[in-house]
């Protein structure tokens, strides 16, 4: 939402709007012309022309009700997006997982080519400080968010799949369902476009056969349209030889760490190659390219202790950071877990417990609720007892309040700290590193 209202406000638009508590978000929203209030009354909605709402708004919040009490245009996010760059040319990005590492490096290598796109993401583009960019030219790049199947309203000339996995199904109650959604979203491409799918996944793949567009295909193995072998995996670069078609095979290097940015950055690559951008300019993209913040972010490294933070709240993005950062070679990975929903903990129960297994110690603390209601029975202490039963070595529950005081009794040199969640708990990374630091500097 945030990414949006800075589009408006680019374009002189006035703005005002909501949220529950404040954040570093809002704060730039204020400086750039917004008028933000922090919880959700009738009152907030004066005199508008349009009012946009995000996936999170329930039916009954009071603001929602007030505007269409009102008669007021409301809208959701992505139907707002969609209509101001629906006379564009429209690179979208979607999937489970990767979406906004994928994002920003294919709206980098476009800014690295001389374009100057309109540019929301879901997440901060490090190079660019920001998750939104009002362009120039008539390109946009958008990342999608298929949790309520709003990616339904663009119609893109090229869409980029990272991957499918079992996310989102309180809203499509089946994976049938949301199996079903993409296709649909595949079928939205324009009929002159393009589909950059990943063959590694099972779930893009089956899509696949049915799909009437044209495609690319990347993955790691020589079936794929475009893929990536010999790849050398150092600390948080790496480095490849690229295959695409028999029209170039070339040796990438990339910025980041893990096999899943490898792929990510294949799909960047194909979609350079759809745009004809010269392959040298993609080289020195992927190189110069910083990532985004919360995706394996180094916060600091402080007498041989390295504090990272991460976004990753679903087993498989969890399984992918950890098989990274236990390749930097600490002697051990400390990960500090915040579930994120009680909807998302009661699904994958068991998959969150089976994947820690490369951390040699867990800490556990309460799930944060987004905009859930708590579920009986479902809580951090059940999700404790998981891990006990399938028997990692070293885990523990502790509320959130407890773990700085903890952990500064035990990390030691030769220590990685991770901590894990889309909620708030890289406020306890950022309150470790403070007291860890002021403990060296008396």
């Amino acid at each position: 939402m945030s990414g949006i209202a800075q589009l408006f406000l680019a374009q002189g638009v006035q703005v005002s709007g909501s949220d529950i508590r404040d954040s570093e978000r809002l704060q730039e929203l204020r400086q750039n012309g917004a008028q933000i209030y922090i919880g959700h009354h009738p009152s907030h909605i004066k005199d508008v022309d349009l009012v946009v709402y995000s996936s999170a708004i329930k039916e009954d919040n009071p603001e929602l009700e007030e505007a269409q009490k009102r008669g007021f245009k409301v809208v959701k996010r992505a139907e707002a997006l969609a209509e101001i760059i629906q006379h564009g040319k429209v690179i979208t990005v979607s999937g489970s997982h990767g979406k906004t590492t994928t994002t920003s490096l294919v709206a980098h290598i476009l800014f690295e080519a001389g374009f100057y796109p309109t540019v929301v993401v879901g997440g901060i583009w490090l190079n660019l400080n920001s998750n939104a960019y009002l362009g120039k030219d008539n390109f946009f790049v958008i990342e999608t968010d298929e949790s309520d199947g709003s990616f339904l309203f663009f119609k893109p000339d090229y869409s980029i799949i990272t991957n499918i996995d079992y996310e989102h199904l309180d809203y499509y109650k089946n994976f049938d369902r949301l199996l079903d959604s993409f296709n649909n979203f595949i079928e939205n491409i324009k009929p002159a476009g393009c589909l950059i799918a990943c063959g590694e996944d099972k779930n893009v793949f089956s899509l696949l056969n049915k799909a009437s567009k044209r495609k690319v295909i990347y993955g790691l193995s020589p079936e794929y349209d475009i893929y990536a072998y010999d790849i050398n995996l150092k600390r948080l670069f790496s480095d490849f030889n690229c295959t695409y078609a028999r029209h170039f095979t070339e040796r990438f290097m990339l910025s980041l760490g893990g096999v899943h940015n490898v792929l990510n950055s294949l799909a960047a690559i194909a979609l350079a190659k759809e745009l004809e951008i010269d392959l040298e300019i993609v080289k020195r993209a992927l190189l110069s390219f910083k990532g985004t913040r919360r995706r394996i972010e180094i916060k600091a490294d402080i007498q041989g202790v390295l504090f990272i933070d991460d976004y990753a709240h679903h087993p498989t993005e969890i399984k992918a950071t950890l098989k990274t950062v236990a390749n930097l070679g600490y002697k051990r990975v400390i990960a500090v877990f915040q579930p994120h929903r009680y909807t998302r903990t009661k699904l994958l129960l068991d998959e969150f417990a089976q994947s820690f297994y490369l951390a040699d110690e867990v800490i556990i603390t309460d799930i944060y609720p987004a905009d859930e209601k708590p579920i009986e029975g479902i809580n951090a202490e059940l999700l404790y007892e998981r891990f006990k039963f399938y028997k990692h070595p070293a885990v523990k529950f502790l509320p959130k309040k407890e773990i700085a005081d903890c952990l500064l009794n035990s990390i030691k040199t030769g220590d990685l700290l991770i901590t894990l969640g889309a909620g708030d708990i890289y406020k306890t990374n950022e309150e470790l590193v403070q007291r860890f630091k002021e403990r060296f500097e008396k």
